[in-house]
C-alpha cells in the first residue's frame, strides 16, 4: 500500500536539516530458525532529496534513476550520485502514481500503483516511446539477462518476459513456511532478489527461482530517528552497481542515500 502523504506533512518534512551522514553501524550475522540475518556497515553517504517519495531506484553507467511517487508529484529522474542533483526529470501525469521502474538495454520501464498501466521511455531522453497494461497494484521491477521481475505487494513475484512485459510465471516469497506479503522496491544483486517489506527496516534476500527467503538484512538505525518525521518516510529504494559491487539504499522523503556493505554470514 502506498498512502497519500498530506501536504502539510511533506512540508514539515522539507524543513527538517539532514546535514550529519549516519555513523557506520556493525552488527553480526546470527540466524533466526535456519534463515540467516545480516547487519550491515556504511560505506558512504550521499545527499538525496528530501522531497522525493521513492518508489524505484536503479543505478546506471554513472547515474541513479529513480521513480517517483503521489498523484500530482510522480516523477521519472536522473540524479548524480555524489551531489544528489537531479540533472534530468519529467512529470508524470496528474493520474498517475509513479512506481518501481528497470533499465532494459536503452529503454526505461515504470509502473503505476493502481492504474494497470505501465511506461516505456527512451533512457537517453526520457521520451515516451509506449505504454503496456497489466492486471492489479505495480510496486516494483527488476530483471536479469532473462526475465524482469514484478510485485504488486502481496507474497508473489511476477516473472515477466522482458522483450513482451507479459507474464510467464508466479513465485511466492516464503520464509520456511511463512508467507511474506508486502514485498516492495526490488533489486537483482549477485543471482538474488532483494527486495524492501514495506514500512519495516528490513531487506530479504529472495531466490528469484524458489522465492525462498535466503536471508534477511537488518538495516535499523540507518536513518537516524531525528530525520523521520514518523509518517511515510520509510525504507525504500534499493540500488546495485555491479561493476563495482556497491549497494545503495535510501526511502521516502530522506535526505541521505546511503552505500552499505552487508555483513557477511560467517562475521563473529
Amino acid at each position: 500500500m502506498k498512502a497519500v502523504l498530506p501536504v502539510a506533512a511533506v512540508v514539515a518534512a522539507c524543513c527538517i536539516l539532514a546535514q550529519t551522514p549516519a555513523a557506520p553501524v556493525k552488527t553480526t550475522a546470527r540466524k533466526t530458525g535456519s534463515v540467516p540475518v545480516y547487519g550491515y556497515q556504511v560505506v558512504h553517504s550521499y545527499p538525496h532529496d528530501r522531497t522525493a517519495f521513492t518508489e524505484g531506484l536503479e543505478y546506471h553507467d554513472g547515474y541513479l534513476y529513480e521513480s517517483t511517487g503521489l498523484n500530482r508529484r510522480s516523477s521519472l529522474r536522473k540524479v548524480r550520485l555524489e551531489t544528489g542533483e537531479v540533472v534530468q526529470r519529467i512529470p508524470i501525469s496528474d493520474q498517475y502514481f509513479g512506481e518501481g521502474i528497470t533499465i532494459l538495454g536503452d529503454e526505461i520501464v515504470q509502473l503505476t500503483y493502481k492504474t494497470e498501466v505501465g511506461f516505456v521511455y527512451s533512457l537517453k531522453d526520457f521520451h515516451m516511446l509506449r505504454q503496456f497494461t497489466y492486471k492489479g497494484e505495480g510496486w516494483s521491477l527488476t530483471h536479469n539477462a532473462t526475465s524482469v521481475f514484478m510485485d504488486d505487494g502481496s507474497d508473489e513475484i511476477r516473472i515477466w518476459d522482458p522483450k513482451t512485459l507479459t507474464e510467464r510465471k508466479r513465485i511466492k516469497v516464503h520464509d520456511g513456511a511463512k508467507p511474506i506479503d508486502n514485498v516492495n522496491e526490488l533489486e537483482y544483486v549477485e543471482g538474488e532478489l532483494y527486495a524492501n517489506i514495506w514500512q519495516t527496516d528490513r531487506i530479504a534476500r529472495i531466490s528469484p527461482v524458489t522465492g525462498a527467503i535466503m536471508g534477511w538484512i537488518d538495516l535499523s538505525g540507518l536513518l537516524g530517528p531525528m530525520y523521520r518525521n514518523g509518517t511515510e518516510d520509510v525504507l525504500n529504494g534499493i540500488a546495485y552497481d555491479a561493476v563495482n559491487k556497491r549497494l545503495f539504499v535510501t526511502g521516502k522523503l530522506w535526505p541521505k542515500l546511503f552505500e552499505i556493505r552487508v555483513v557477511p554470514k560467517t562475521a563473529r
